[in-house]
């Protein structure tokens, strides 16, 4: 038809009722071609019949009126069915249309699906080689800090030994005293840096692991408060503490941890805090404990309140650039905080003051914590020696000053020390017949290492030896895995203090200590090795009184203490002069004396006080 018609009527030739139209033509056309043949035949039969003209003509007339009715008929059916036809057609027609379309659609879905993972798989072939190349250097980084730690520890730990070692000679004059104290505060910030430094690459590498168990946080709280109260007061600051109105018997915590985030955030606000007031508030409520800090300092911009968690970065006010600090304290308050399950966020208004508020997950325990062995160590700058048969101790070290520093500290007290050089040499002289009752042992050395020392003296069937310490300056050497099975508890980090390896002695060898006896002189108020003669009969203390005071000592609470002594002045005059020269010591903050001085006798259940001559 394209062929016959113009090009104007093509669009109209391919739609349905052009379609329908054709049929019906061809349809109209074959079946009046079929009814005309059979007319025909029909008709011829008829003219040979044996009938009148007139007849003929009837039947004739009749026969051409039946079939047109037939065509009629079927034209009417057939029509039907060629619409029925078309529009089957039609439909078929569209629906393969749309199965066209919708398989061209699918058929662009796959392959953008295709680009998309090659891109994605891609993208994850550069992140992996991202984080390959981060976590290289995050070991790298943790191997450097490692390096140097240990590299900076060995030498602090002669530093802070041998100032720990002149500290406790008498005869030292005011001048070298002071020396003394001044070495020991710039070690101990040193250490503080590195130990800060350790804190961050530990909890970044995933080799901090927290000591959970029973914390008594109303104690603890109490501690940390009352030991920033008195630096408030120092400064001319109110410090205020809010607890909640039921405090749980224990919540489950690592105790370390939590004092530590404590001691970061309020050693902040007191330091940035010119005048008004510092303030600890606590809620805690279905297990969750909310604490927060808030100070009347200069405040913090919004731009900066992000960076000042970040190492090494501090607020540029004009308190944080003339206030000493390394900028880690907050680093480690948040990791921390962050590792513990918990949050730590700040808010703050220029000029107004500051906020941190800290969420940790607490929950509440029935059982009742164990009593703290931490402020047992003051007590051990006054011990002497020790009951019982001599201990023998074997040091394993490579660095003289360290051995040396051990046998200076153990020998006066009483234990025989045995030195070696290296692991070789701690070996000969076990399979010579020496049986120690201690082994410390150092990591870090020429040759055989410690690890490979313990494994032959292991192997040799030296072990277990009643104590073995490993002191290394390696921090992260500290509650690793190892064959021999040692404890986190026996490692000692260097630098090691002479209470912390008195304390461990203490606990692993069950040691019952001497202390050596003291009393304050009323000329310096300091401690004496001897208590001074009287000249008439001694007085005692009842224990009541004594467990007081040691209480108050041990907290560091000076108005308590002071009031305390002022009140057992009253009670028992015959102690006054006693107890004057004990409130002029706390004045100067020296409560590790005082403990050092009331503990050993107050275990006794009564302490003596006489009128120094």
């Amino acid at each position: 038809l394209q062929r016959l018609t113009p090009r104007a009527i093509w669009p109209y030739l391919d739609g349905g009722l052009a379609h329908y139209l054709l049929l019906i033509l061809v349809v109209a056309l074959l079946l009046a071609g079929l009814l005309g043949l059979l007319y025909r035949q029909e008709a011829s039969e008829l003219a040979n019949l044996p009938a009148t003209p007139e007849s003929l003509a009837a039947l004739a007339q009749a026969l051409r009126s039946s079939y047109a009715r037939v065509y009629v008929a079927l034209l009417l059916a057939f029509g039907i069915v060629a619409w029925w036809l078309v529009l089957t057609h039609r439909s078929r027609t569209v629906a393969q249309q749309e199965s066209n379309r919708q398989t061209g659609l699918l058929l662009q879905e796959i392959e953008s699906h295709r680009h998309t993972d090659l891109q994605l798989q891609q993208a994850r072939q550069v992140a992996e080689a991202a984080r390959a190349q981060a976590d290289q250097a995050n070991q790298a980084k943790t191997r450097y800090i490692s390096n140097i730690s240990h590299e900076l520890r060995t030498p602090l730990n002669s530093i802070l030994g041998y100032a720990q070692l002149l500290q406790q000679d008498g005869e030292l004059g005011p001048e070298r005293a002071h020396a003394i104290r001044v070495i020991l505060r710039g070690g101990e910030h040193l250490l503080s840096l590195i130990e800060g430094t350790l804190d961050i690459a530990r909890i970044e590498s995933g080799k901090l692991a927290l000591q959970q168990g029973p914390v008594d946080l109303r104690a603890l709280l109490q501690e940390v408060t009352q030991m920033f109260e008195l630096q408030a007061a120092a400064k001319g600051l109110r410090f205020g503490f809010d607890g909640p109105e039921f405090w749980p018997q224990a919540v489950r915590a690592d105790e370390k941890r939590l004092r530590q985030i404590l001691i970061n955030l309020l050693g902040n606000a007191v330091k940035f805090t010119a005048r008004g007031q510092v303030r600890l508030v606590l809620r805690h409520v279905r297990q969750m404990a909310t604490f927060e800090i808030i100070d009347t300092g200069p405040g913090i911009a919004a731009a900066e309140l992000q960076r000042i968690f970040e190492p090494f970065a501090r607020a540029s006010s004009a308190a944080s650039s003339v206030t000493p600090g390394s900028g880690l304290g907050l680093t480690i308050a948040r990791m921390l905080a962050e590792l513990m399950g918990g949050e730590l966020g700040a808010s703050s208004e220029p000029g107004v003051g500051t906020t941190f508020r800290l969420r940790l997950f607490l929950p509440e325990l029935n059982t009742a914590p164990e009593p703290s062995t931490r402020l047992q160590a003051d007590a051990l700058a006054a011990v002497v020696g020790y009951e019982g048969p001599r201990r023998h101790v074997l040091v394993v070290d490579n660095e003289e000053a360290d051995r040396q520093l051990q046998r200076r500290w153990l020998e006066p007290l009483g234990f025989a020390v045995s030195q070696a050089t290296h692991g070789e040499d701690a070996l000969q002289q076990l399979e010579a017949g020496l049986r120690p009752d201690v082994i410390c042992m150092d990591l870090a050395m020429p040759g055989m290492d410690g690890w490979e020392t313990l494994r032959r003296i292991q192997t040799l069937g030296l072990l277990p030896v009643p104590a073995l310490a490993v002191v290394s300056a390696n921090a992260f050497d500290r509650g690793l895995d190892n064959d021999i099975d040692l404890p986190p508890e026996d490692f000692l980090v260097k630098p090691v203090r002479r209470q912390e390896l008195l304390h461990w002695l203490q606990l692993r060898l069950g040691l019952r200590w001497r202390y050596r006896a003291t009393a304050p002189t009323p000329a310096s108020g300091r401690m004496s090795d001897t208590a001074p003669a009287s000249d008439g009969p001694q007085q005692a203390l009842p224990p009541e009184a004594v467990e007081a005071l040691l209480d108050l000592a041990r907290l560091g609470y000076y108005r308590g203490f002071v009031k305390r002594a002022e009140a057992l002045q009253d009670s028992h005059p015959e102690c006054a002069p006693w107890l004057a020269q004990l409130q002029a010591m706390a004045r100067e903050f020296r409560f590790e004396s005082i403990v050092a001085a009331l503990e050993p006798r107050g275990q006794a259940g009564e302490i003596t006080c006489t009128t120094p001559r």
